[in-house]
């Protein structure tokens, strides 16, 4: 059988170069100085991030803004740079997300998982110590739907005995 070497897409990852479909119309391939981008996809409550990792100085943008001006708590911030602290990586990659949905919690979440992904798919190594860590786990929970006859999902209305 022949057996084609694979990129790591599994679990919303994915490698790819800056000229990304390139090959099949042209025939030309990326450039050899050309870096590549290493995906990852992190999803928390109602909030995706897509996650690109690219060598270099160690800035982390999230839509386009330092992640510090982006997330004002410090708590955030350290979810978010937790991957890259574990794996010995702050500082040799600058991360580039985009966020959407949910509240800061839920980005935060999101990108803390992106991250992740994207650094296993750098180094498959990485994968023990995240994993021991927490960090390569999707939080499954989710918002609770409201019932009907109360007033969220367990909440009662007001009910007065006399």
């Amino acid at each position: 059988m022949d057996e084609s070497p694979t990129l790591p897409s599994e679990a919303g990852v994915a490698v790819s170069s800056p000229q990304r479909g390139k090959q099949a119309e042209g025939g030309k391939s990326a450039p050899a100085g050309a870096q590549t981008a290493l995906l990852g996809t992190g999803r928390r409550k109602e909030s995706i991030a897509r996650v690109r990792l690219v060598a270099g100085s160690g800035s982390i943008l999230v839509n386009h803004r330092p992640y510090d001006a982006y997330f004002p708590r410090e708590a955030l911030r350290l979810a978010i740079r937790s991957p890259l602290l574990l794996t010995h990586q702050l500082g040799k990659y600058n991360v580039m997300a985009s966020v959407e949905g949910g509240g800061l919690t839920g980005q935060a979440g999101a990108l803390k998982l992106g991250i992740a992904r994207a650094l296993v798919a750098l180094d498959p190594a990485h994968r023990v110590s995240l994993r021991s860590a927490g960090l390569l786990t999707r939080d499954p929970r989710q918002k609770e739907r409201k019932k009907y006859g109360r007033k969220g999902a367990r909440k009662r209305f007001q009910w007065t005995k006399r």
